[in-house]
């Protein structure tokens, strides 16, 4: 009898490692295509197979699945990779596994579309406008009102996304996305959005149940740089019913409704407002926090979906869990980070990782990228989280040497 494997199409620095042990708990194996599998550096460390391939031609993946399926059982395919997840649904499709939907995939993972959709079935979203050039981005701007949130219409991880409170800034982030230093598949479009104002939460979602919902701690304007999440939020009963239905709207005008989605909410005046929804797991440790918060694997229910076999989102325990993200400062080249070793001997704290090597370039992006680590803790109370993960976060210190200028090569 066959090997049953799993299939695997890229990964994530946060979830890719936790998706090959899930595989390996339910006796599968794991099995991971990619474009460039040393990019993805747990691959060595978790003892799974990797193949490349290219990741972006749905052909060449179905030749290496179909010749892998000589040699094993194929049980299921996913990814935890938005890029990538549009085309599992289509591979899924080809062999007849459970998967995604790809059309709802590809048109939600275009925010445009998905404002569209959004609007269309009355869910609150700000108000929002196309833009493909300089003058369409003005106009779009004298009719919603500064501040304005620039960002691509295709993108993850807050990449390309700025606040814009000025016209100067508004100028500034325009020219930036409409150059060469911003990467576009085709044509340019932006969206131009009303700037949602209030706290900030997203709703973990699995198939058309929300599983829990946490309070994000964003950074400083004008980029969108997430610094930590909570679990669970601090909400009112009344407030955290308003959220689910909010986001199960979500899942119905988006025609989502298998695996995993989380969906980003401000509170505003007219009370939650969608910023977006994502089809996929969410990323940035939040997976870690919601296991250690309510006791639910959404890797390990991820798998068991996509090979068919029934999942179980019954919470078992309930935990205050934190993630505090430590964030490069400045650019540079990364001398030392210190303390991380005191942290995690911390009462409290639960993980420490750090994701770059002394000596590594930084050069700041504004978004995501310009994470150095982050730091989990958990407690029965959401105040004694809080106070553990900000004295973990002060063991940890790190320094950045200024580039060299010309002169001093």
């Amino acid at each position: 009898m066959s090997k049953r494997a799993i299939i695997l199409v890229e990964g994530t620095r946060s979830n890719g490692l936790l998706y090959v042990k899930a595989a390996q708990c339910l006796g599968l194996y794991p099995i991971t295509l990619a474009a460039y599998p040393a990019r993805h550096d747990y691959l060595a460390a978790g003892g799974c197979e990797a193949i490349r391939v290219d990741t972006n031609n749905l052909n060449a993946l179905i030749r290496e699945c179909s010749r892998l399926n000589a040699s094993y059982t194929i049980a299921g395919i996913t990814s935890a990779d938005e890029l990538v997840y549009a085309t599992v649904g289509k591979l899924c499709r080809y062999f007849d596994l459970p998967g995604p939907n790809p059309t709802s995939i590809e048109r939600c993972c275009d925010k445009y579309v998905q404002r569209q959709l959004l609007e269309q079935a009355g869910v609150p979203i700000p108000a929002y406008r196309l833009g493909t050039n300089a003058t369409e981005i003005e106009s779009a701007v004298a009719e919603i009102g500064l501040p304005v949130v620039l960002k691509p219409t295709v993108g993850h991880g807050s990449i390309g996304v700025r606040l814009c409170r000025n016209a100067n800034e508004l100028a500034e982030h325009t020219t930036y996305l409409l150059g060469e230093n911003h990467m576009w598949p085709a044509l340019p479009r932006i969206l131009v959005e009303e700037f949602a104002q209030g706290p900030h939460f997203s709703a973990d979602i699995m198939g058309t149940q929300v599983v829990g919902i946490c309070a994000v701690e964003g950074g400083p304007p004008p980029h969108f740089v997430c610094r930590g999440y909570t679990h669970p939020a601090p909400l009112t009963d009344e407030e955290y019913k308003h959220i689910v239905y909010v986001s199960l709207s979500c899942m119905q005008a988006l025609n989502l409704g298998w695996g995993p989605s989380f969906v980003e909410l401000r509170w505003t005046e007219r009370g939650p407002v969608v910023i977006e929804v994502n089809p996929r797991l969410a990323g940035g440790a939040n997976p870690r926090l919601v296991q250690r918060s309510y006791g639910v694997d959404l890797v390990t229910e991820h798998v068991k979906l996509a090979i068919g076999e029934e999942w179980n989102l019954r919470r078992t325990h309930s935990q205050a869990a934190g993630v505090r993200f430590l964030i490069a400062d400045r650019n540079g080249t990364l001398d030392r980070i210190r303390g991380d070793l005191h942290a995690a001997a911390m009462p409290g704290v639960v993980e420490v990782d750090l994701y770059v090597e002394p000596k590594t370039p930084i050069v700041m992006k504004g978004d995501y990228r310009d994470r150095l680590g982050h730091v989990i803790a958990a407690s029965p109370s959401q105040t004694r989280t809080a106070a553990i993960l900000q004295s973990a976060v002060d063991l940890i210190g790190w320094s950045i040497s200024p580039f060299p200028t010309l002169g001093e090569q």
